[in-house]
């Protein structure tokens, strides 16, 4: 991934001296369970942990003749090691290897992603509180529909972000399996034993039947999981750049002090930081179906997963824990707007309020179908005259036969359309951080 959208504490997972780390470390720890069981020296892995190193410079000299990483990297260590080098890689397929870092990587960057989806929750949450009260309008296709909370929308956020961490968990578990099963799985020249070991004092588990590789259903479900948590950013994201929005206005990205927003015209606030996540997202999803189609493989293993994995390990984990950071970031420092909030409610003259008459008129006696009619006739009448639909309610004779101005102003009650703020948040919040 591009610096610009990389965060140092996960992008040195992917460098090579790490991965090369990574391949070196599994190679030592195959010769000790070897040694364990007998099968080679002792003084061997002595040996070999003593003098194993690489360069990188050496081992992409090399690769560009063998056209093999993993051989070139054997070659470049077993320079440095000597004689005790007969000793490494005995029964084992390049993809133990491969597959064996893969999970730890994967795993690693799991770790760092959690921490920072737990950040980006504890910033909605302490959002939500602060707004629990403040009045809003709900809308649905776009069109104000019935007043919510704004903290009640951060609400929901927060049990989405509270299920992409349950998600991320769960896909974490699944993608932590290692193999050093041979050629074909089949532990032809190698005994289970050594992948137990190995696995063991990586932070994995043997995967229970492997190929020559462990299967890409795992990588799938992990990579779908990553699009999975982008799609809900991309989600929220596009709700600040719809509240944002001029005529609207209701919140904001900061903007500090410095920052310019266009180069034509000085007068520009942008939501750029969630124009970003929403571009961002849009990569993690193609990334997830390009982990999909490394599910069908020929046999025991062809090499077409690899270049794909090569390009959206790193880019999609990369991508994920920035895009988490930006938003932790952006949600801290959002502004709130109670004033045009509520504004922009009184745009239609109480028109939110058509629910709440429809039902006063059905428990007055009408038909549900005969109150609609009623309601609508002067909700259409005061989307088309900008008129006041709760004045108009009061002026309608056929409404006054039903209810009185008195009953009319208790059932347009803001209160009453909020009542049960607390015991959502109270349901949504109970026993979680």
């Amino acid at each position: 991934m591009i610096p610009r959208y990389s965060l140092p504490e996960l992008a040195k997972i992917w460098e090579p001296e790490n991965k090369f780390n990574i391949w070196l470390k599994i190679e030592i720890l195959v010769c000790e369970a070897l040694a364990k069981r007998r099968q080679i020296p002792l003084s061997a892995v002595t040996e070999i942990k003593k003098k194993a190193k690489f360069d990188i410079k050496r081992i992409d000299e090399i690769e560009k003749e063998v056209k093999h990483d993993v051989i070139a990297f054997l070659t470049c260590v077993s320079e440095n090691v000597g004689e005790a080098n007969r000793y490494m890689h005995l029964g084992l397929t390049s993809s133990d290897i491969l597959d064996t870092t893969l999970a730890v990587q994967l795993k690693d960057s799991a770790k760092l992603i959690l921490k920072e989806l737990e950040f980006f929750r504890d910033a909605v949450k302490e959002q939500a509180f602060l707004n629990k009260d403040v009045p809003t309008i709900g809308r649905s296709h776009g069109i104000h529909a019935e007043p919510l909370t704004f903290g009640l929308k951060l609400a929901v956020w927060y049990e989405e972000i509270c299920r992409n961490i349950n998600r991320l968990k769960r896909a974490k578990e699944c993608i932590a399996y290692g193999q050093i099963s041979g050629a074909v799985g089949t532990f032809s020249n190698i005994d289970p034993t050594v992948e137990e070991y190995v696995c063991k004092k990586l932070g994995l588990k043997p995967a229970p039947v492997s190929t020559q590789i462990v299967q890409r259903d795992r990588h799938a479900e992990f990579f779908t999981t990553l699009a999975i948590i982008a799609g809900s950013i991309d989600k929220f994201a596009t709700e600040i750049r719809h509240l944002q929005r001029t005529e609207v206005l209701e919140a904001e990205e900061f903007f500090s002090k410095g920052q310019k927003g266009s180069s034509a015209m000085p007068h520009k606030r942008n939501p750029i930081i969630s124009e970003q996540m929403c571009g961002l997202a849009r990569v993690l999803r193609a990334n997830s179906i390009a982990a999909m189609e490394n599910i069908a493989l020929w046999h025991e293993r062809d090499i077409s997963h690899s270049s794909v994995e090569r390009v959206i390990g790193p880019d999609s984990t990369i991508l994920l824990h920035y895009m988490l950071r930006k938003m932790t970031g952006l949600v801290k420092k959002m502004i709130v707007y109670p004033k045009n909030m509520r504004k922009n409610m009184e745009i239609t003259g109480g028109l939110y309020y058509s629910q709440s008459v429809l039902l006063a008129l059905v428990r007055k006696g009408l038909s549900r179908e005969d109150a609609y009619s009623l309601v609508q006739r002067n909700a259409m009448k005061a989307w088309e005259d900008k008129g006041a639909f709760i004045s108009l309610l009061k002026k309608d004779r056929e409404v006054k036969k039903y209810l009185s101005e008195k009953e009319l102003n208790k059932v347009c009650n803001m209160k009453d359309q909020l009542k049960n703020i607390d015991k959502i948040f109270k349901r949504v919040f109970k026993n979680k951080k």
